[in-house]
């Protein structure tokens, strides 16, 4: 069969031996799927979830009984006091730009802890100029480099005992940069050295790409505040859209406030429907992103024995469902990508190729046969066009179709 999928012997050969190399790896991750599983089963069954809570609601969405329980079981899987999970979140990008907005006011000063966050987030930080952003509302900016791939505790701590930073930030996944995603336990000691000096910061963490992928959530960690996207980790492949913030409650209240409107907050926003999709999706989460990060392992496997720079190694710890591939040439990046849309389920025959993407400085390769637009817990390939030509890649709704995208890019980009 795999040959008849277009995958030279040599290659499937590679891969059987590969798969024996990672059944280690394969058991701590089904380690961790049982119990974020089970999470999420309590917390379903906590807040006696019924098929009422997946009704729908329109207009103002007043009284959304089912919008509310979400909110519930959300906040009690991702230990937080309370959360808001809204399909009215665009993107996980709009989620940040709300908890931001909802945070600082004019003359506030925001600090990134791990260098420059997210592309997307340049315009809205007015990193980038824009008329819209932060900055024009005179709110300023700092950020604190890593040192490697560790945090600058000892900056970090001279600067925020000043007690002038409004809210400090980080985020958990690399993004588009070269450094290692940021661990848990780094999180936490950087927290705990930071509430020595400082108390009333907000921290809020960047959380996309990282849920499920431990047994623990950052907000157990001291954070304040945790946003993600639903097209990711925890929509499970099903949510077709939405995003969460959750965290301490009086910051939701706010959070809600500027996604809505002051004064009515989380007490309205139709539900047109959602509510089973963004529930079933939570509920298979712990498997999809189990099935995620083993083909994750696998891909950085067989990308390594092929001689190519991949980070994390198979049997590094993960912290989140992205695996690179530093390529050094653009036009293998290129086939990579190609091959990963050439083994997806939707828009196969398509051919992907770089372009100016909005909130992007370079041109950006996207590759993602999803059945949501933009998905990247669905199994996705992107890269900026730029050296030393890393491509980003995650996501897999189950491990054999992963396995089976992955093997056919590698196929395209050796051929």
């Amino acid at each position: 069969m795999y040959e008849k999928f277009g995958i030279s012997k040599e290659i499937i050969d590679l891969a059987e031996n590969v798969e024996q190399e990672i059944k280690q790896e394969f058991e701590k991750v089904d380690k961790i799927k049982e119990e974020n599983s089970l999470k999420v089963l309590m917390a379903f069954q906590k807040y006696n979830l019924s098929d009422m809570h997946f009704g729908s609601t329109t207009g103002y969405g007043y009284g959304d009984i089912g919008r509310d329980t979400i909110e519930k079981i959300f906040a009690d899987v991702l230990g937080a006091e309370d959360s808001v999970v809204r399909n009215q979140f665009i993107s996980g990008t709009h989620a940040l730009t709300v908890a931001l907005f909802s945070m600082l006011r004019p003359g506030d000063i925001m600090l990134s802890i791990n260098g420059k966050p997210y592309d997307t987030l340049d315009e809205v930080i007015g990193i980038v100029d824009n008329k819209s952003s932060l900055k024009s509302y005179g709110v300023n900016y700092e950020q604190i480099d890593l040192i490697g791939n560790e945090f600058d505790t000892e900056k970090i701590v001279e600067r925020v005992k000043k007690n002038d930073i409004k809210l400090i930030c980080m985020q958990r996944s690399r993004g588009y940069s070269l450094r290692n995603s940021l661990s848990l336990e780094s999180i936490k000691n950087v927290i705990q050295e930071i509430r020595k000096v400082n108390k009333e910061a907000v921290i809020m963490i960047d959380n996309c790409y990282g849920e499920f992928t431990d047994t623990i959530e950052p907000t157990l960690l001291g954070a304040d505040l945790i946003v993600g996207s639903l097209i990711k980790n925890l929509g499970g492949g099903l949510a077709p859209n939405g995003a969460y913030i959750a965290g301490r409650a009086d910051l939701i209240e706010l959070a809600a406030e500027r996604l809505t409107v002051p004064g009515q907050g989380k007490e309205i926003g139709p539900t047109l429907g959602i509510n089973k999709q963004f529930l079933q999706g939570l509920f298979f989460a712990p498997q999809v992103v189990a099935s995620s990060l083993k083909t994750a392992i696998f891909a950085s496997r067989m990308l390594e024995k092929l001689g190519y720079e991949v980070s994390p190694k198979y049997d590094e710890k993960r912290t989140d469902i992205v695996q690179t591939i530093n390529f050094k040439d653009q036009e293998k990046l290129i086939k990579f990508c190609q091959g990963i849309q050439m083994g997806s389920p939707v828009d196969s025959n398509s051919i992907p190729e770089p372009w100016e993407m909005p909130g992007y400085t370079d041109k950006v390769i996207m590759a993602a046969g999803a059945f949501v637009q933009g998905s990247s817990i669905e199994l996705s390939c992107d890269a900026p066009i730029r050296p030393p030509y890393t491509a980003f890649m995650q996501g897999g709704l189950t491990y054999e179709y992963g396995k089976m995208g992955v093997l056919k890019a590698i196929q395209h980009m050796v051929k």
